[in-house]
């Protein structure tokens, strides 16, 4: 007996593969498209125009403040940053003093700021329990946000007469630190030293913060590896945690030092408001986001003002320099720790 099995018309396709002599229907481009297609089109649209509209905020404020200091740069020329004459009577502007005495202030503040800062945010991280973690790391954030005037106010009335009794006097009366061209001059408390200090009070909470931040997000792996080699918790802190999060941290103390060169409330109500700069942390001194609050109401002569724009913008360019040596210094951290890790 004989069984006959019927072949059909058109065999099944099996795993995809293409049958001869069948022609699968074909769909149109862009008929297959759904709904998420388009969202993630009109989401990249959005956070595109975003970004676009940061980058023409900022070169519309370099674009004022370039035309608003023409005046002022057809007048003096590159004279304007080598110039230390500060003269509105006589029509005489430079911006030296101002740009030594901005550059001064925030290299002591980043220099007292950065132990102060990379040791609390190691302890946060790394050492401390849980019930005072959570508190401590509170207040470091409560510091950022007390507005600026409030710390000139604190610095004026309480920190400066603080400075000139218990700093400032001894260091005077000692025969060997007294010498030292640092602390020449006498003890008032409103010059240098002490926007130097107010400056470092209001920069710590946001190296710290970062710089937490940075260690919390360090793979436990990395920790535990450690251990299992024998390292202690201080070999692990040191020789590990802290090489693993330099990129970081570097990052975070760049990110405070433009908080401290921009700094005006502050500095202005404690610094002294003199044209003139010394070395001495001694002496009062100006820096340049002080000298525009204090003179731009005034500066009713075009040349005038036109100066003060120019010291913005002066302003504007070292901040601009600082962040992209900040995102170099990261850049290059990084790509050498990547280096290492592939050897």
């Amino acid at each position: 007996m004989s069984i006959s099995i019927s072949k059909p018309d058109v065999p099944p396709n099996d795993g995809g593969a293409i049958i001869p002599g069948h022609h699968p229907k074909l769909e149109p481009i862009g008929q297959g498209k759904t709904k998420s297609f388009y969202v993630d089109k009109i989401y990249t649209s959005v956070i595109f125009c975003a970004t676009l509209v940061i980058f023409l905020l900022i070169m519309g404020i370099a674009y004022e403040l370039f035309s608003g200091s023409r005046v002022s740069q057809k007048e003096f020329g590159f004279n304007f940053f080598t110039s230390g004459d500060w003269d509105d009577v006589h029509q005489k502007f430079g911006v030296f003093p101002f740009l030594v005495g901005t550059l001064y202030t925030s290299f002591w503040a980043l220099l007292l700021a950065m132990p102060i800062s990379v040791g609390t945010a190691i302890f946060l991280a790394e050492v401390a329990p849980a019930w005072i973690r959570v508190p401590v790391a509170y207040l470091v954030e409560l510091l950022a946000a007390i507005p600026s005037v409030i710390y000139g106010l604190w610095g004026l009335l309480v920190m400066s007469p603080w400075i000139a009794l218990h700093i400032e006097t001894p260091i005077s009366n000692n025969h060997i630190l007294s010498r030292l061209p640092i602390f020449l001059g006498l003890p008032n408390g409103t010059d240098l030293l002490a926007a130097s200090l107010i400056l470092t009070i209001m920069i710590i909470p946001y190296i710290t913060s970062v710089s937490r931040d940075i260690l919390r997000a360090i793979p436990n792996a990395v920790r535990e590896g450690s251990y299992a080699l024998g390292a202690t918790k201080w070999e692990t802190i040191s020789r590990v945690v802290v090489p693993y999060a330099r990129a970081g941290i570097i990052g975070a103390v760049m990110l405070g030092l433009g908080r401290a060169l921009g700094e005006t409330m502050a500095v202005t109500m404690v610094i002294g408001n003199s044209a003139d700069f010394n070395s001495s942390l001694f002496s009062p001194g100006y820096t340049m986001s002080s000298v525009i609050a204090n003179e731009f109401g005034e500066a009713s002569d075009p040349l005038y003002h036109s100066s003060l724009i120019e010291v913005g913008l002066t302003l504007f360019v070292v901040t601009m320099f600082v962040n992209g040596m900040a995102r170099g210094l990261v850049f290059l951290t990084a790509k050498e720790m990547n280096g290492g890790r592939h050897k």
